[in-house]
Protein backbone atom coordinates (compact mmCIF):
# COMPACT_ATOMS: atom_id res chain seq x y z
CA UNK A 1 0.00 0.00 0.00
CA UNK A 2 1.31 3.47 -0.90
CA UNK A 3 2.58 5.47 1.99
CA UNK A 4 0.79 8.65 2.78
CA UNK A 5 3.00 11.11 4.39
CA UNK A 6 1.75 13.98 6.10
CA UNK A 7 3.14 17.56 5.88
CA UNK A 8 4.36 19.74 9.17
CA UNK A 9 4.93 23.41 8.75
CA UNK A 10 7.80 25.34 9.25
CA UNK A 11 8.54 26.50 11.87
CA UNK A 12 9.43 30.84 11.75
CA UNK A 13 12.57 31.82 12.12
CA UNK A 14 13.60 32.80 15.80
CA UNK A 15 13.46 36.80 15.66
CA UNK A 16 16.93 37.01 17.56
CA UNK A 17 18.49 35.37 14.79
CA UNK A 18 17.39 37.52 12.44
CA UNK A 19 18.35 40.30 14.53
CA UNK A 20 21.79 38.79 14.35
CA UNK A 21 21.78 38.72 10.43
CA UNK A 22 20.62 41.89 10.10
CA UNK A 23 23.41 43.17 12.44
CA UNK A 24 26.03 41.00 11.03
CA UNK A 25 25.21 42.67 7.05
CA UNK A 26 25.04 46.50 8.61
CA UNK A 27 28.60 45.64 10.29
CA UNK A 28 29.82 43.89 6.79
CA UNK A 29 28.23 47.09 4.81
CA UNK A 30 30.09 49.29 7.34
CA UNK A 31 33.61 47.72 6.55
CA UNK A 32 33.37 47.96 2.58
CA UNK A 33 32.24 51.69 3.52
CA UNK A 34 35.25 52.15 5.78
CA UNK A 35 37.57 50.47 3.47
CA UNK A 36 36.41 52.55 0.16
CA UNK A 37 36.40 55.82 1.87
CA UNK A 38 40.67 55.21 3.45
CA UNK A 39 41.24 53.65 -0.43
CA UNK A 40 39.86 56.45 -1.91
CA UNK A 41 41.89 59.00 0.63
CA UNK A 42 44.82 57.53 -0.03
CA UNK A 43 44.50 58.22 -3.87
CA UNK A 44 43.69 61.31 -3.18
CA UNK A 45 46.53 62.40 -1.10
CA UNK A 46 48.91 59.20 -2.65
CA UNK A 47 51.52 59.60 -0.28
CA UNK A 48 54.59 58.51 -0.51
CA UNK A 49 56.66 56.65 2.27
CA UNK A 50 57.96 58.71 5.44
CA UNK A 51 61.87 59.37 5.82
CA UNK A 52 64.33 58.46 8.58
CA UNK A 53 68.06 59.64 7.65
CA UNK A 54 71.18 60.46 9.28
CA UNK A 55 71.65 64.13 8.19
CA UNK A 56 75.11 64.70 10.27
CA UNK A 57 77.49 63.15 12.82
CA UNK A 58 80.94 63.59 14.37
CA UNK A 59 83.13 61.33 16.06
CA UNK A 60 84.01 63.26 19.20
CA UNK A 61 86.29 61.10 20.98
CA UNK A 62 87.73 58.09 20.37
CA UNK A 63 90.39 56.41 22.65
CA UNK A 64 91.97 52.80 23.21
CA UNK A 65 93.76 52.28 26.40
CA UNK A 66 96.95 49.77 26.97
CA UNK A 67 94.28 47.66 28.70
CA UNK A 68 92.20 47.34 26.12
CA UNK A 69 89.20 49.42 27.07
CA UNK A 70 87.56 51.54 24.44
CA UNK A 71 85.79 54.84 24.52
CA UNK A 72 83.48 56.74 21.98
CA UNK A 73 81.66 59.49 22.09
CA UNK A 74 79.69 60.52 18.97
CA UNK A 75 77.05 63.11 17.77
CA UNK A 76 74.59 61.90 15.53
CA UNK A 77 71.77 63.76 14.00
CA UNK A 78 68.89 61.45 12.83
CA UNK A 79 65.92 63.76 10.41
CA UNK A 80 62.32 62.67 10.23
CA UNK A 81 60.84 64.04 6.87
CA UNK A 82 57.62 64.03 6.04
CA UNK A 83 57.23 65.33 2.16
CA UNK A 84 53.57 64.92 1.66
CA UNK A 85 51.86 68.19 1.61
CA UNK A 86 48.34 66.78 2.07
CA UNK A 87 49.37 64.78 4.99
CA UNK A 88 50.41 64.81 8.56
CA UNK A 89 52.96 61.90 9.69
CA UNK A 90 52.87 60.93 13.58
CA UNK A 91 56.26 58.25 14.36
CA UNK A 92 56.61 55.54 17.23
CA UNK A 93 58.22 52.97 18.12
CA UNK A 94 61.96 54.59 17.22
CA UNK A 95 64.57 52.82 18.56
CA UNK A 96 68.29 52.35 17.10
CA UNK A 97 71.05 50.06 18.15
CA UNK A 98 74.62 51.77 17.47
CA UNK A 99 77.29 49.18 17.41
CA UNK A 100 81.21 49.01 17.21
CA UNK A 101 82.37 45.77 16.01
CA UNK A 102 79.04 43.96 16.66
CA UNK A 103 79.32 45.39 20.25
CA UNK A 104 76.59 47.48 21.25
CA UNK A 105 77.54 51.41 22.13
CA UNK A 106 74.19 52.81 22.84
CA UNK A 107 70.49 53.27 21.94
CA UNK A 108 69.04 55.91 20.34
CA UNK A 109 65.11 56.08 21.28
CA UNK A 110 62.40 58.95 20.98
CA UNK A 111 59.03 59.03 22.11
CA UNK A 112 56.21 59.40 19.86
CA UNK A 113 56.07 62.59 17.79
CA UNK A 114 54.61 63.86 14.60
CA UNK A 115 55.54 65.65 11.81
CA UNK A 116 53.61 68.17 10.15
CA UNK A 117 52.97 68.48 6.19
CA UNK A 118 55.80 68.81 4.29
CA UNK A 119 57.99 69.39 6.83
CA UNK A 120 60.66 67.32 8.86
CA UNK A 121 61.90 67.04 12.71
CA UNK A 122 65.61 66.56 13.59
CA UNK A 123 66.87 64.43 16.65
CA UNK A 124 70.53 65.38 17.41
CA UNK A 125 72.27 62.15 19.40
CA UNK A 126 75.02 62.75 21.95
CA UNK A 127 76.18 59.00 22.20
CA UNK A 128 79.00 58.52 24.98
CA UNK A 129 79.99 54.52 25.68
CA UNK A 130 80.87 53.12 28.98
CA UNK A 131 84.08 51.16 28.61
CA UNK A 132 84.10 48.50 26.20
CA UNK A 133 86.80 46.19 27.13
CA UNK A 134 88.28 44.61 23.60
CA UNK A 135 89.76 41.02 23.10
CA UNK A 136 93.49 41.08 21.31
CA UNK A 137 92.29 40.51 17.91
CA UNK A 138 89.72 43.44 18.25
CA UNK A 139 92.53 45.79 19.95
CA UNK A 140 94.43 45.07 16.85
CA UNK A 141 91.72 45.91 14.55
CA UNK A 142 91.21 49.27 16.54
CA UNK A 143 94.75 49.99 16.04
CA UNK A 144 94.99 49.71 11.98
CA UNK A 145 91.74 51.27 11.88
CA UNK A 146 93.32 54.12 13.73
CA UNK A 147 96.40 54.51 11.53
CA UNK A 148 94.42 53.87 8.14
CA UNK A 149 92.28 56.91 10.25
CA UNK A 150 88.84 55.10 9.27
CA UNK A 151 86.73 53.89 11.94
CA UNK A 152 83.22 52.75 11.20
CA UNK A 153 79.96 52.41 13.47
CA UNK A 154 76.77 49.98 12.39
CA UNK A 155 73.44 51.73 12.67
CA UNK A 156 70.55 49.56 12.68
CA UNK A 157 66.99 50.01 13.70
CA UNK A 158 63.33 51.34 12.27
CA UNK A 159 60.41 53.57 13.28
CA UNK A 160 56.67 52.72 12.64
CA UNK A 161 55.18 55.83 10.52
CA UNK A 162 51.45 56.45 10.12
CA UNK A 163 49.71 58.57 7.91
CA UNK A 164 46.62 60.56 9.31
CA UNK A 165 44.57 60.12 6.36
CA UNK A 166 41.28 61.82 7.83
CA UNK A 167 41.04 63.17 11.00
CA UNK A 168 38.31 59.94 12.17
CA UNK A 169 40.48 58.58 14.44
CA UNK A 170 39.74 54.91 12.76
CA UNK A 171 40.49 55.84 9.17
CA UNK A 172 44.44 56.33 10.48
CA UNK A 173 45.32 53.08 9.17
CA UNK A 174 48.32 53.92 6.58
CA UNK A 175 51.04 52.53 8.09
CA UNK A 176 54.94 52.01 7.29
CA UNK A 177 58.16 50.90 8.89
CA UNK A 178 61.12 52.99 8.20
CA UNK A 179 64.41 50.88 8.53
CA UNK A 180 67.92 51.78 8.80
CA UNK A 181 70.88 49.83 8.44
CA UNK A 182 73.87 51.68 7.80
CA UNK A 183 77.66 52.07 8.41
CA UNK A 184 78.93 55.27 9.44
CA UNK A 185 82.29 55.65 8.69
CA UNK A 186 84.64 58.46 10.64
CA UNK A 187 88.01 60.15 9.94
CA UNK A 188 89.50 59.77 13.72
CA UNK A 189 92.19 62.32 13.54
CA UNK A 190 89.79 65.15 12.29
CA UNK A 191 86.21 63.15 14.11
CA UNK A 192 84.79 64.01 10.39
CA UNK A 193 82.19 62.05 9.41
CA UNK A 194 82.67 60.52 5.76
CA UNK A 195 79.02 61.67 4.39
CA UNK A 196 77.41 58.61 3.16
CA UNK A 197 73.96 57.11 2.33
CA UNK A 198 72.27 56.31 5.34
CA UNK A 199 68.21 56.75 4.85
CA UNK A 200 64.98 54.40 4.86
CA UNK A 201 64.40 55.66 1.52
CA UNK A 202 63.92 53.00 -1.00
CA UNK A 203 66.86 52.94 -3.28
Amino acid sequence: MPRHFKAHPEKPTHPLVWCIAILCTVAAIAVIITGLVVFVGYLIIHPSAPVISVVSAHLDKIQNDLAGLLEIQVTIVIKAENDNAKAHASFSDTDFVLSFQGIPIARLVADPFEVPKNESVEFPYKVESSSIPLSPDEMQQVDLALKQDQITLDLKGSSRARWRVLSVAPLRSVRFWCHLNCQLKFHPMTGIYKNSPCTSRAK
